[in-house]
């Protein structure tokens, strides 16, 4: 079992004055505690709680990269919304460069309104939003392979396609698309990615939405054992205690039953992670225990 760090919340003590101090430190603790993979939001407000702290996700990102030296580094997720897309291209490839091979390409289709209306993007309806997504993925692979001539998609226009330096992992950094819609996101899992984050941490939805995209997968003729997959555990008390994270046998027993539902990499937003010990002891009490969990094949 892999395990990643989602960080969301960036109201730590000192304020914008120590945001880099605690950021670096989150960052440096979460690998020596085990952690693969490290996870920020790409929004730019806090969602449900706006007057909140929120750094812009790929510059935080490009700060980690500086500060870590193995962890691996993605966005949880990218709407494709939010930038243009050969923009948000050349910076997956920037932060590929510059971590020495550690980025993955975390995209979605977005979805928050009141966000875009508030920094004046344009919020499309759902299927052009899922045709801006493929197009993306299309183009960022075409970028990735070296290819440099014009690119006409659904929405997109490109007059030539410019992507130098190329990424360090080749043949690309992996394609991590986020959401559980049936339709239209999983079948873009099949046909595009190398990774998939089902936002669930109910076994039997996991176990469900697998399936799904097993019958994705062999639609195109592809083997669902590529694919890395992402999934939730719940971190909560039993009994609806707030403000604490349950004990380590019981999580345990929970990342079982996710990893025998198919998943075999999860991402937990730990409460608290700026005070000292927190990442220390779900390293020690969790991740370390939890490697020999192992998802079945197929």
């Amino acid at each position: 079992m892999k395990f990643g760090l989602r960080i969301d919340d960036f109201g730590w003590p000192g304020g914008g004055r120590r945001m880099a101090e605690h950021l670096a430190s989150i960052g440096r603790r979460a690998e020596d505690a085990g952690f693969d993979s490290i996870w920020v939001w790409d929004h730019f407000v806090q969602l449900r709680r706006w007057e909140e702290p929120l750094l812009e996700g790929w510059m935080a990102l490009a700060y980690l990269a500086g500060v870590t030296r193995r962890v691996r580094l993605g966005t949880h997720v990218t709407g494709v919304t939010h930038r243009a897309p050969a923009v948000l291209v050349k910076q997956a490839t920037t932060l590929d460069v510059l971590s020495g091979g550690r980025a993955y390409f975390g995209v979605g289709a977005g979805w928050n309104e009141r966000e875009h209306d508030a920094f004046g993007i344009p919020f499309p309806p759902l299927r052009e939003r899922f045709e801006l997504l493929e197009d993306t993925l299309q183009l960022a692979l075409r970028a990735w392979s070296g290819e440099r001539t014009p690119f006409v998609g659904r929405h997109v226009r490109l007059t030539e396609q410019i992507d130098v330096p190329q990424p360090m992992q080749r043949p690309h950094p992996p394609i991590l698309i986020g959401g559980v819609g049936e339709r239209r996101t999983l079948k873009l899992v099949a046909q595009y990615a190398q990774a998939t984050d089902l936002w669930l941490s109910d076994p039997d939805q996991i176990r469900h939405k697998l399936d799904v995209l097993r019958r994705h997968c062999d639609a195109v003729g592809r083997d669902p054992d590529h694919i890395e997959r992402y999934a939730r555990v719940d971190l909560t008390m039993p009994h609806g205690e707030e403000g604490e994270v349950a004990p380590a046998p019981i999580l345990l027993d929970r990342i079982a039953a996710t990893a025998a539902a198919g998943a075999d990499a999860i991402v937990v937003p730990l409460p608290r992670m700026a005070e000292p010990g927190v990442i220390e002891q779900f390293g020690s009490e969790v991740i370390t225990p939890a490697r020999g969990i192992a998802r079945p094949p197929g």
